[in-house]
C-alpha cells in the first residue's frame, strides 16, 4: 500500500513538474540567466506553504504514514552546506536538471534525461566511496556514525 502510495504522489508531483515546464532544458537556463523569475516564484510558493505546514504538524505530534514522528532538522550552516549546495548548482546549471525532472524528462521523450540520469547515479555513487569509512545517520546533520560494516 505504501509503494502504490509513493507511485501515486511521484506521479502527481511529475504532473506538476511538467505542466510548469520544469523538466525544460531551456526553462531551467532561462531562469540561471534570470531572464525568467516563473521557477523562484515556483520555489518561493512551495517554501511558504510547506514552512508553516510541517511547523503545524511537528507542534501537534503528526504521525507520519511509516508511523514514526514528525521531527523537523535544525542546523545552523556549515561549510559541507555551501559546498554540497554549490555542487548541486553546478550540475544543475550544466544539465538543465536535477533528479526529479529528469525523470520527467525521460518520461516526455526528451533524450538529455538519459544523460542526466547516470550522471546523477554517478555523483551519489562517487559521494558514497569518498566517505566510505563512516556512514552518516539521516541527512548528515547528526553527529552520529556507523561504521560502514553494520
Amino acid at each position: 500500500m505504501m509503494n502504490l502510495l509513493g507511485l501515486l504522489f511521484g506521479m502527481l508531483f511529475g504532473g506538476v513538474l511538467a505542466a510548469s515546464n520544469l523538466h525544460e532544458y531551456d526553462t531551467i537556463h532561462a531562469m540561471l540567466r534570470l531572464d525568467e523569475f516563473d521557477v523562484f516564484w515556483f520555489m518561493a510558493s512551495a517554501i511558504t506553504v510547506a514552512l508553516p505546514g510541517l511547523w503545524l504538524l511537528e507542534r501537534i505530534g503528526f504521525r507520519t504514514p511509516l508511523g514514526g514522528s514528525l521531527i523537523l532538522s535544525r542546523s545552523m550552516p556549515e561549510r559541507h552546506h555551501v559546498e554540497g549546495g554549490a555542487l548541486f548548482g553546478v550540475g544543475w546549471a550544466i544539465a538543465g536538471t536535477c533528479p526529479a525532472p529528469a525523470l520527467v524528462m525521460v518520461s516526455s521523450g526528451a533524450m538529455l534525461g538519459l544523460v542526466a540520469i547516470p550522471g546523477i547515479f554517478l555523483g551519489l555513487h562517487l559521494r558514497e566511496r569518498q566517505h566510505a569509512d563512516t556512514l552518516h545517520v539521516g541527512d548528515g546533520e547528526h553527529r552520529e556514525t556507523v561504521s560502514a560494516g553494520t
